[in-house]
Formats: C-alpha cells, structure tokens, sequence
C-alpha cells in the first residue's frame, strides 16, 4: 500500500522559488508562472510508478525525483494549470486516494531573528549557497516541517505575500527547512503567509 504523504499544488511558481527549484533540478527545469504539484509518498520506490502514471497520461515535466530509503517525491510542472491538475487526479486515482488522506504537516519549529549580526548572516550564507544571502541587520525567519515536501508551497506562498529574500528551502528528508530574510515587516508578512500555507494547504 503506498502512502501519501504530501500532495501541494502550486497555481503560479515565484520567481525566487523557481530559481532556488532549477538549482537542484535534475530535469526539464521550471521557470516562473509554471503551475507545480509536489508529490511525497511511502515507500519511496513507489514514486517511480506514479511518475510514470502522470508522465504519460498529461504533458506536465518532471523537474525532479528524490527516492530514499523511506520516502520518494517527484516535482512535476507546466504552464497549463490543467495539465497539472489533472496530473494528480490521474496520481490520487491509481493510488486509491483523495488529497485528504495526505499526511497532516506538523510545524517542527518556527522562529524569527531580528537585526541579525554579520557574524551569524557569514556563516548562513558560506552553508546555504543556493538561495539569496542574508545581510546584517535583517531579520530572519526560520520554519521546519513534517512531511518535508509542504516547505514549497510555504516558501511560494511568502514569496507571493511579501518583499522577501529566499534563502533556503530544503524539502526532502524527514524535515523541510525554509530560511527567508528581509526588513522586519516584510519577514513579519512572509512569515504569516507560510504559517497559514502549511496549515491550509492547497491541494487542487
């Protein structure tokens, strides 16, 4: 039996976001405006079947596949948002599931880091390479999550809200990690924004 564990749909990908998503894309990479689905399942070699399934059935693109040893995800994407959604029907229906049955995302942790010291912003920024830098003297917002996969949508969805810097978004293993930095109002807004995403994730 495979398990659903996350299942996001993305309307409309930020630019930052889709930036940070070509960075680590082992496939047709996406590019702003792009509708996206996000899809994590249990066990992990059981993505390769559902991959397949939407591959062939839509035109989406896959832009990435991750198997572990517990999990598998795959990110499929196109400018048509029907594509996409239809997509994951096609996904849900194979799976003898509805995107109800995913798994519910637990915040792990959330903070904000006002003024932050050039110290603390250096050695954020020689660890996280992909994203923007964080400068001294912004503020930072950290937020971790399980399933990992819900990250994305949360990163989309503060990107969308506020003047941010995408930092970090981390979105396979056991835990997501989104790092986002900017003037303290901004980060403020963002952070709502990918708080409310996690608990109210889209799914269609």
């Amino acid at each position: 039996m495979i398990k659903l564990r996350t299942y996001v749909y993305m309307d409309s990908l930020q630019p930052q976001l889709a930036a940070y998503m070509a960075t680590v894309s082992q496939g047709f990479l996406p590019i702003p405006g792009d509708a996206c689905l996000w899809v994590e399942v249990a066990p992990g070699m059981a993505i390769h079947r559902l991959t397949d399934i939407a591959l062939k059935a839509t035109r989406v693109h896959l832009s990435q596949q991750v198997i572990e040893r517990a999990y598998g995800s795959m990110v499929i994407h196109q400018r048509d948002q029907s594509d996409v959604r239809e997509a994951g029907r096609i996904v849900l229906w194979n799976m003898n599931a509805a995107v109800e049955d995913r798994q519910t995302c637990r915040i792990a942790w959330q903070e904000t880091i006002r003024g932050m010291t050039p110290d603390h912003t250096v050695l954020i920024n020689r660890q996280d390479r992909r994203g923007s830098m964080i400068l001294p003297g912004q503020s930072m917002f950290i937020l971790e999550t399980e399933p990992a996969g819900y990250i994305i949508y949360a990163a989309n969805q503060a990107e969308k809200a506020a003047n941010i810097t995408l930092v970090d978004v981390r979105a396979v293993g056991a835990f997501g990690r989104l790092i986002i930095s900017g003037r303290e109002s901004d980060v403020d807004e963002a952070a709502a924004a990918a708080i409310d995403a996690v608990e109210n994730p889209s799914g269609t």
